[in-house]
């Protein structure tokens, strides 16, 4: 069987975890490929409600196998207390031997570059996953499965944090790491962590071989992907479908689809252009009705109306051949819809969209206005139940997007899905 990826195609918050939940009764793994704790998927189901960050979105279905690939970074306290808190069979979760650790003196460094930015902050979460990416490239990082050589890990560790105060010390002004501190935390991540630590892409690779279906899940969203996003206003890794390959040791030929989650508008957290922001009460509206607060750090979400040129973008540089779309239900009552259809920067019109931040800061977006409707969507699973307004609109964004809508979401619950056409076929 193929694999299929679920990528937000927004700047992230699209709703993955609850699509993810929803199709994952037919999947044998769910595999996470990117990104750390800096991600936040909430699942509610007949189970109750869990906000998960490190832990994929399938889990709450008893056969399905969860796995945590190389390409993340992983915070070793954070995923013990989901391990913990979700009470997780060992035998239901792996993390890659392969995957990043975030250290303590990462969330340091991340939190005192922030303050460093001042009002030129990016808007990380201060989990400290950027600077544990910076340590992956630069060669200087420890990964899981290190953790189960605690002799070696003994002789790195020294000279490791005394680098890292140097840096926290006389760059930052800040308070020094204490090395014993971390040598035993690593001795606790060591016993805990160590019956789900494996080789995953070995699992994942006998399961696909064995035609078992694999989700894989994405974090955070297209347009915050390091090289194809907004930068410098985006993530540290590839939340695009070029990620999936790398962060899992998969083969393009293992997809059988590659699906995006778009909201029926936008949103955004943290700093960076967004052309079709929402700015007053419209927006404060969607916000408190939609809750579009965030699940990592609470912060309140940025409005902005459906951006169909960025919607293009991302279709383009995943090779979207499926549109899921979440919280349909929130544009419920609307006298009329607004969607962004081109922008015009610098005097000129252009459907194009401009990676260069400066440039998209500067886009002036150009609207259709579309009729909305006054029946309710809310928690509809039949497409007879679909009324007039909102199937013009959707079938518009898929002409905007140039791909076809196979899932609409309807409420927050698993069951609240709308199925037109089966993306696991």
């Amino acid at each position: 069987m193929p694999a299929y990826a679920v990528i937000g195609a927004q700047w992230g918050d699209e709703g993955k975890g609850k699509i993810i939940d929803f199709l994952a009764e037919n999947a044998a793994i769910i595999a996470r490929y990117s990104g750390g704790n800096n991600a936040g998927h909430t699942v509610i189901n007949d189970a109750g409600t869990f906000k998960l960050h490190l832990v994929p979105s399938g889990i709450c279905w008893p056969h399905t196998m969860n796995v945590i690939g190389n390409g993340v970074v992983v915070d070793p306290d954070i995923l013990l207390k989901e391990i913990n808190e979700n009470n997780l069979d060992p035998s239901r979760l792996a993390v890659s031997d392969r995957a990043h650790l975030i250290m303590p003196y990462h969330i340091t460094l991340d939190n005192l570059e922030e303050e460093r930015r001042g009002d030129a902050k990016l808007g990380t979460t201060g989990r400290g996953v950027g600077p544990a990416y910076v340590d992956k490239v630069s060669r200087q990082g420890l990964r899981v499965g290190e953790l189960l050589d605690p002799e070696d890990l003994a002789l790195r560790l020294p000279d490791i944090i005394a680098f890292k105060n140097e840096i926290i010390t006389k760059i930052y002004g800040g308070k020094p790491i204490e090395l014993e501190e971390v040598f035993e935390k690593t001795k606790l991540w060591a016993t805990e962590l160590a019956p789900y630590i494996q080789p995953v892409e070995n699992q994942i690779a006998e399961a696909l071989e064995n035609d078992g279906k694999v989700i894989v899940e994405g974090a955070q969203g297209a347009l915050l992907d390091l090289d194809h996003g907004t930068y410098p206003f985006v993530t540290s890794s590839n939340p695009t479908v070029g990620g999936t390959l790398t962060g899992l040791g998969m083969g393009p030929r293992s997809y059988g689809g590659v699906g995006g989650v778009f909201k029926a508008y936008c949103t955004r957290v943290g700093a960076g252009p967004f052309p079709t922001e929402i700015h007053g009460a419209e927006g404060d509206a969607i916000r408190e009705q939609a809750g579009e607060f965030g699940v990592t750090t609470g912060r309140a979400r940025r409005i902005g109306w459906f951006d169909a040129v960025a919607g293009r973008y991302s279709a383009r540089v995943n090779g979207f051949d499926a549109m899921i779309i979440t919280k349909l239900d929130i544009l419920d009552g609307w006298d009329e819809i607004k969607v962004c259809v081109a922008y015009e920067i610098d005097g000129v019109r252009t459907e194009q969209f401009p990676v260069d931040a400066a440039m998209l800061d500067r886009a002036k977006p150009i609207y259709e206005i579309h009729p909305g409707w006054t029946e309710s969507t809310r928690s509809i699973t039949e497409e007879s139940q679909l009324n007039d307004g909102a199937r013009a609109y959707i079938r518009r964004l898929e002409e905007l997007v140039g791909v076809k809508t196979k899932i609409l979401s309807t409420g927050p619950r698993r069951e609240e899905t709308l199925v037109l056409e089966d993306f696991l076929a």
